[in-house]
């Protein structure tokens, strides 16, 4: 009878084992594929800020987000958590990557963040370095001088 017991609550640890280990899998694969979910969770941290337009990478465990000024904003999927943060102007360094449909980024006020983002092509890559390079361009910058506008080259 003892050995009867025994068996079933080894099966019952077998079993719950094999539960935790799949329900874990599923969630290491969740990403932010689904924008409603970035969209959701970057309002969330920011909820004063308008997004224009989402980008996520091709593995979906990041998001690049466009804000409606010009700014640009990063989430990053944590396993339980997404970390949230708009880049401050001049704080962000970027260079493609050896693929061409990437990019390494370079976060100065989080450097945690810092890495190679692999996007599904290199049109969406080249676009989210155009936000990233609209946000770095201080504002007296953008402007040209009053004068010759070809000056603005010559600097």
């Amino acid at each position: 009878m003892s050995m009867i017991v025994w068996g079933v609550i080894f099966a019952v640890v077998i079993c719950v084992a094999f539960l935790a280990v799949r329900m874990s899998a599923r969630n290491e694969e969740e990403g932010l594929q689904d924008t409603g979910l970035a969209i959701i969770e970057f309002n969330r941290a920011f909820p004063a800020e308008a997004i224009r337009a989402l980008q996520a990478t091709a593995n979906g465990r990041a998001v690049f987000v466009r804000l409606h000024d010009n700014k640009a904003g990063f989430m990053r999927s944590m396993q339980r958590h997404y970390a949230c943060h708009v880049i401050e102007p001049g704080r962000v360094r970027v260079r493609g990557s050896e693929s061409g449909t990437g990019l390494i980024v370079e976060f100065m006020d989080v450097p945690h963040h810092n890495g190679t983002f692999e996007f599904a092509s290199a049109r969406e890559a080249s676009e989210v370095s155009l936000w990233l390079l609209g946000n770095y361009v201080a504002e007296p910058d953008k402007t040209l001088p009053a004068g010759d506008p070809a000056a603005a080259n010559k600097r």
